[in-house]
This record gives structure tokens, C-alpha cells and sequence, in this order.
């Protein structure tokens, strides 16, 4: 019978030991691989810059530029001078948008965009603070966005309404209108995404009208409150609406003008490189310096329109290595 020396045993055990010790890591490191990352950041929130009417946190990336068109034909219903005579608005438009975003940092977008009404030429910029997290550590995304408005029309289309025998001295920053937004969004699973936006807008020139109604007087200044959610029926294809409530006691049952708030529903499809929105609104104009203040179509009288937004983004310079 041989004696197994105290050398043999000591190399016996440690090979043991060491095999045991490699395969606890190997274990270890398969379940690290199999959990998700901590803080990893929610994607696609909303796909695009903007829902329909409303703005997103989404931002344009680094060295990217999105150039959007967007388009609103006339109103559908006949009580609102839609119908078969005018191709249900097809015939008419009542706004078109051209805009260039370009994101300079991933989280930092500035935009140039001009419209059709009020000849509106724009001017944006929207930085994203906070992006959701997968685990919850950061539960919300968040966004500031601005904009300032230059109406370039001829002073009579511009004060149109005011009497001619004032006083009143015209100048150039009359012209000349300011959107502020803070965008509050959560994306609730694969599917389903949410976001508030309380809005301010300053005009720096309204036209002094009262309420005959209320007596409430129009003002510069507007606070408006706005959600927007998106559902994702499939891959490509998903359900988009937005809806602005405005606090002026000027536009509380005001006929003349006639107010109502910023209504918006429409599909959404991604193809490829594209997305696409296809849309209804009561807004006859395209951006918030626009269309917050005066939204005069009513959806029940049938003043919604037919509107389509394209976004195409490409990259601008090379990439950093």
C-alpha cells in the first residue's frame, strides 16, 4: 500500500480549489451578463421631435440634421366651407412648415423653420435635461424648448384691426412673439408614452379686443397646459394625439373671434429611414406662436384638417472617432 506524500495532497487540493474558483467567476459572470444594465436609458419615447402639434423630449444627435415638412390643407366639414367642393380641404391649405433642426450636442437642438401663415419665419432651440432609465432610477424625461417668432407681413395685414386715427406707433418688435415649454414625458412600457407640457407666450403686440361676453380683455401674455400620448399598435404603425387647453378668460365663450383649443389626432408610420405622420387637426397653424393664440376651428362644426408631417434626418460632418 502506498503512502500519498503531503506534497501530492497539497497540488490535489489546490487544483480542486483553483477549477472551483475559475467556475464560481465563469457563474458569476454568465448571471452579470443575463441582468439588465443599471441606468440604461429609455429609447423611443416619442420617435420624432414633435407628436402633431406638440413638441417632445426627443432631440436631433450630434452633428444631425432633421429636415421636416409640415403640411395642413383646408377644413373637412361643409359647416366650416369644407366639402365636396373643395375636395373635403384638399383644394386649400391653410399651412405649410418648412424646418431645419440640427442637433449640436445629443441633448442640444437649434431649429430654423417658415410658414405659410402669417408668413411666420422661427427660430427654436429645445435641450433635453433628464432621459428616463429603464430601472426607474431617473423615472421621467425632461425637455425645455423655445421659440421665438418674426411675423414679416405688410404692416396693413399685420394691424389689421387697428384704427387708423391713433396715435399708436409702429415698430419692428411688435413683430415678434416668445413659446416657452417645459416637456414632462414617461414612456409606460413598449407601447404606450405620455407627456405634459405647461407652456408660456408672450406677444409683444395683441390687437385690444374685449370679450363682449365676459368683458375679459385680450393679453400678451398666455399660459397654456398641453399632453400628448403615443400607442403602438405595431412595429411600424401607432396612434399619435395631442390637445392644448389654454387659461384666458378673453377666449372663455368668445365669438368674435370664435376660440377653441388644439385638438390633434393621427397615425404614425416609420419606414425605414422616414417617418411619417398623418393627421387631423382644428389648428390652422403649424407652430405654437401660431396656433395657441388663435384656434378658431370647431372639430364639431367639422373645422378640422387633413395634415401630414415628413421628417428626414441625415448626418452632417464626420462622426468623432
Amino acid at each position: 500500500m502506498k503512502i500519498i506524500s503531503q506534497k501530492t495532497v497539497s497540488v490535489f487540493l489546490f487544483a480542486v480549489l483553483s477549477s472551483g474558483a475559475f467556475a464560481q467567476d465563469d457563474m458569476l459572470s454568465m448571471m452579470e451578463e443575463s441582468q439588465p444594465k443599471t441606468h440604461e436609458k429609455v429609447v423611443a419615447t416619442f420617435k420624432g421631435s414633435k407628436v402633431i402639434n406638440a413638441q417632445t423630449t426627443e432631440t436631433v444627435k450630434a452633428r444631425t440634421c432633421d429636415f421636416n415638412i409640415a403640411h395642413l390643407f383646408g377644413n373637412i366639414g361643409v359647416q366650416s366651407n369644407g366639402g365636396v367642393h373643395s375636395l373635403y380641404g384638399l383644394d386649400n391649405v391653410s399651412d405649410v412648415r418648412f424646418g431645419f433642426d440640427f442637433g449640436i450636442t445629443n441633448n442640444l437642438t437649434l431649429g430654423i423653420g417658415r410658414s405659410k401663415q402669417s408668413e411666420m419665419i422661427d427660430g427654436l432651440v429645445k435641450y433635453r435635461i433628464l432621459t428616463q432609465t429603464t430601472d426607474n432610477h431617473i423615472p421621467l424625461s425632461l425637455a425645455v424648448y423655445s421659440d421665438l417668432g418674426y411675423n414679416p407681413q405688410s404692416a396693413p395685414k399685420f394691424y389689421d384691426g387697428l384704427a387708423t386715427n391713433t396715435d399708436f406707433k409702429q415698430k419692428e418688435i411688435h413683430r415678434i412673439s416668445y413659446v416657452s415649454q417645459i416637456i414632462i414625458a414617461r414612456k409606460f412600457g413598449s407601447r404606450f408614452s405620455m407627456e405634459l407640457l405647461p407652456t408660456y407666450q408672450h406677444r409683444n403686440y395683441v390687437l385690444a379686443t374685449i370679450n363682449a361676453n365676459n368683458g375679459a380683455a385680450e393679453t400678451n401674455d398666455l399660459i397654456s397646459m398641453g399632453a400628448a400620448v403615443r400607442y403602438k399598435l405595431t412595429n411600424r404603425l401607432l396612434i399619435i394625439a395631442d390637445y392644448f387647453y389654454t387659461f384666458s378668460k378673453y377666449r372663455n365663450n368668445n365669438t368674435t373671434p370664435a376660440f377653441y383649443n388644439p385638438l390633434a389626432i393621427g397615425l404614425e408610420i416609420e419606414t425605414g429611414g422616414h417617418v411619417f405622420h398623418l393627421n387631423f387637426t382644428n389648428v390652422s397653424g403649424i407652430v405654437e406662436n401660431n396656433f395657441i393664440p388663435k384656434t378658431t376651428d370647431s372639430w364639431l362644426k367639422g373645422g378640422f384638417k387633413f395634415g401630414f408631417n415628413i421628417s428626414r434626418v441625415f448626418n452632417v460632418g464626420k462622426p468623432k472617432q
